[in-house]
């Protein structure tokens, strides 16, 4: 039979973890293939940029529900259905991706995308070219790793977070960093010698929160320890976003800056800068050689008379 699409595949995704039990990914792939009575050979098939095509499949679901947050994640790599999970099951919907449209969370996950591939119609893809359509399912790809992220931070040891925060910060080059855990520090999480010596300084505040916005209050005592010392130049790295009053309250600090890095362009940074991410396939794509061609090119070869 015919391997079905990733968005045919949510609901069966759900019926599986109907059982309110944890299952890996391969389990719900072994257990759907079984459903579909897909044969080795089909399970077998592989996309040309790597890896299994039912597989892909149900991992492209999987991103789906949990954009839309119908499945949990409870530990690595593990799934299990949650309340709105089971009213997507009592509703029965006839279309998955029209029925999670409902939901904030998956709107949010679809505007990240400039151009969302799978909303195309057949007219707008037919009118696309091949480099317009990869550069779209790589936006798409990006979009699920930047989900995926931030959910990992968001469960991470506090202060394990903060450890990212330096690494990342060190790779970006400013420099090497320390934590400080001081009862005094102010509510300053990290220090950064932006050179060897140590002469420049970058003060750091990251906060891991799941929903809580960062408010005025926090970004007073940010501002405060910033304010009372030496050091010009302040991060604040949160997981989350910033209110409008901890905006205009960073903002207004005189003689010094304080750079906000919220959610999204935290994730975004950690991809660009290869932190808690790793390379899956990479794709060759080859074009005609127009030099190879070129009178010029074959002149080379002439011999004089």
């Amino acid at each position: 039979m015919a391997i079905p699409k990733y968005n045919d595949l949510m609901f069966p995704v759900l019926e599986v973890l109907s059982d309110e039990k944890e299952h890996s990914l391969k389990e719900i792939v072994e257990i759907l293939g079984k459903k579909y009575k897909l044969t080795d050979e089909e399970l077998s098939i592989e996309i040309p940029s790597g890896g299994k095509l039912f597989y892909g499949r149900v991992g492209w679901a999987r991103t789906y529900l949990k954009a839309a947050k119908l499945i949990d994640s409870p530990k690595r790599a593990f799934f299990s259905i949650n309340e709105r999970g089971k009213k997507a099951l009592k509703d029965n919907p006839n279309n998955m991706l029209t029925y999670l449209k409902q939901y904030d969370d998956f709107i949010n996950f679809e505007n990240r995308s400039k151009k969302n591939i799978s909303e195309k119609n057949d007219s707008e893809s037919k009118s696309e070219t091949p480099d317009e359509m990869l550069a779209h399912a790589q936006e798409l790809y990006k979009d699920n790793l930047q989900i995926e992220l931030l959910e990992k931070l968001k469960s991470v040891d506090p202060v394990r977070f903060e450890e990212i925060v330096l690494i990342l910060m060190e790779k970006m080059n400013y420099g090497v960093g320390k934590m400080t855990k001081l009862s005094h520090d102010g509510g300053i999480d990290g220090i950064i010698d932006e050179d060897e010596l140590g002469l420049e300084k970058i003060y750091l505040q990251a906060k891991r929160y799941s929903d809580n916005k960062v408010n005025e209050k926090e970004m007073q005592n940010f501002a405060g320890a910033l304010g009372c010392s030496p050091v010009r130049k302040g991060v604040f790295i949160t997981t989350s976003y910033f209110d409008e009053k901890a905006k205009r309250k960073a903002a207004s600090l005189q003689g010094k800056v304080i750079r906000l890095v919220d959610g999204d362009e935290l994730t975004r940074l950690m991809i660009k800068h290869n932190v808690g991410v790793q390379t899956k396939t990479k794709i060759e794509i080859k074009k005609l050689d127009e030099d190879f061609f070129s009178e010029e090119s074959l002149h080379l070869f002439y011999i004089p008379n």
